[in-house]
């Protein structure tokens, strides 16, 4: 068995997608280096990060994103792990169906071409360039790790990978809430603009009365958040099974508990919640929009994201045409995120 590590580089816009999409494609390990989020960070007057003069800029605008995948004698084994999780209404076919089986690497190059092209369609991809190189075996688990670290997601939130647990201990004692995701699992892990323009709204109008539904929960990152904070209770669900799976462990992982199943807003187990959460696309936001009142109660809140600028109409116009009120717009970069309330 070898190695291979599939580069892409790509924009921040598309950079989730593409992550979902490698995952689906069976990726043992997706790694992003974003140096706008980089920037980010060095920036931000309340962050102790540090970077020479030119670094940033050295590191120039483009997403790269390396995905490592096991490359066995009869090929490069694409699809889920286990059959269980070859769900054909799952995050997967959003731009293509679910590959399943072993093909070459030109094979593979060729198809992971296609999958950008069809991305393309609904988000920039900018460059899309696609290249590979073999790693040896005992490099390829660190490799991937060595551009994650702790960071702030809102105020009183932040999110570290597993492996960072004792240098965020002093975090911890200063009343900071931990959120532990390491980025291999995709479906979020909190350096999108929408994962974190949710988690701030969450932060900013969460109280610990709210019963907390997440739509489309991906890596369960926002219900982890939601639990962290303390709500009263808190649900996820997402119509992709390897998506709940990740978001149970990852739940486990960071000792919450949280009722993660699979399924849609039409699933949700209570018959309504006070606080209401989609971190998903402005078309399928407008798409449940009518159906997210009858699952609010009176007063009750909606935090939706997900929604690149030129298609925020589209899930504006839904949300509001079904009663909601807008009360507050966030944006970041070309996203946009909005909070509403159902009349009392």
């Amino acid at each position: 068995m070898k190695w291979v590590e599939i580069e892409i580089i790509t924009t921040e816009e598309a950079s989730d997608a593409i992550c979902e999409m490698l995952s689906q494609l069976g990726a043992d390990g997706i790694a992003v280096c974003d140096p706008l989020e980089i920037k980010r960070i060095i920036d931000d007057p309340d962050s102790l990060a540090y970077a020479d003069d030119g670094f940033v800029d050295s590191l120039g605008s483009d997403v790269t994103i390396h995905a490592y995948f096991a490359e066995f004698d009869d090929g490069i084994r694409l699809g889920a792990k286990e059959e269980e999780y070859e769900n054909p209404e799952g995050v997967g076919t959003i731009y293509g169906n679910i590959a399943t089986g072993s093909k070459s690497l030109e094979e593979t190059i060729a198809l992971l071409e296609e999958r950008l092209s069809a991305i393309g369609e609904f988000l920039p991809v900018g460059n899309g360039k696609v290249s590979y190189k073999y790693v040896k075996d005992e490099d390829w688990e660190n490799e991937w790790k060595k551009d994650y670290h702790a960071f702030d997601v809102s105020e009183h939130v932040m999110i570290a990978p597993s492996w960072e647990k004792e240098s965020v201990a002093d975090a911890i004692a200063a009343g900071k809430k931990v959120v532990f995701l390491d980025p291999g699992s995709a479906f979020g892990t909190g350096t999108h603009e929408t994962t974190s323009m949710c988690a701030e709204f969450i932060d900013e109008h969460m109280t610990t009365d709210d019963t907390v539904l997440d739509v489309g929960c991906g890596s369960g990152i926002l219900s982890i958040i939601c639990s962290k904070l303390g709500a009263k209770s808190v649900e996820a669900c997402d119509i992709d099974r390897l998506a709940v799976d990740v978001a149970i462990e990852n739940c486990k992982e960071n000792n919450v508990e949280v009722d993660c199943y699979t399924g849609e807003l039409k699933d949700a187990k209570k018959e309504g919640y006070s606080l209401i959460i989609a971190n998903i696309v402005a078309e399928i936001i407008a798409g449940i929009a009518p159906l997210v009142p009858d699952k609010l109660l009176p007063g009750g809140r909606f935090i939706t994201s997900g929604i690149i600028d030129h298609k925020k109409e589209i899930a504006l116009t839904a949300c509001q045409a079904a009663g909601l009120k807008l009360i507050e717009e966030k944006q970041k970069g070309d996203w946009h995120a909005y909070y509403f309330e159902k009349e009392a």
